[in-house]
């Protein structure tokens, strides 16, 4: 596994009423969600990423209220008319 260090000022667990912990774990879930809203990765990365089972991420995704399914109305007019 790869380790990274971000250093930042102790004011702003306190700013943000967050332990490091805290504010480590929903940075992971902001990056993976960011990146799965912009179809960079995959559910299962992203849940991976934030360190959470596929479950739970998708829960996570609908109280941030990211689609869970994303759409491409072209693709899927295509679709229907070769159906």
């Amino acid at each position: 596994m790869t380790r990274f260090v971000l250093e930042l000022p102790d004011e702003v667990f306190s700013a943000l009423r967050r332990s490091p912990e805290e504010f480590v774990a929903e940075l992971r879930l902001a990056g993976a969600i960011h990146w799965y809203e912009r179809g960079l990765i995959s559910q299962e990365k992203a849940a991976q990423i934030a360190d959470l089972d596929r479950t739970d991420f998708l829960m996570a995704l609908a109280s941030s209220q990211v689609d869970v399914f994303a759409v491409d109305i072209d693709a899927l007019k295509e679709e229907l008319a070769r159906g």
